[in-house]
């Protein structure tokens, strides 16, 4: 995966700000179904945004594992919400237009 440059990473968090989150990190934590639940929110969206409901003392290890195991950017993680970024491929956009 492409490293994003810091102009990029300020423009994503910018754009994040005025989102809600999405999804919620509940009890069971990154079990299969949340991860689907987050795959297929990138199906319509690069930029979303979660909020840990749970786990909140493990923040720190979970995001990071989050964003390698959906194959995304971790954007940043601040207080219980993180925010994700995936570009959608170039075959996906075209068809949008």
């Amino acid at each position: 995966m492409e490293k994003l440059s810091n102009p990029e990473i300020r423009k994503h968090k910018a754009a994040a700000q005025r989102m809600q989150p999405i999804l919620h990190i509940g009890k069971a934590g990154l079990t299969p179904e949340f991860l689907q639940s987050v795959e297929m929110a990138f199906q319509s969206h690069e930029l979303i945004k979660l909020k840990f409901a749970h786990h909140k003392e493990e923040k720190h290890d979970l995001a990071p594992q989050l964003a390698e195991k959906t194959n995304s950017h971790l954007i940043t993680l601040l207080g219980n919400v993180v925010v994700l970024y995936r570009k959608k491929p170039a075959a996906e956009v075209k068809e949008g237009e």
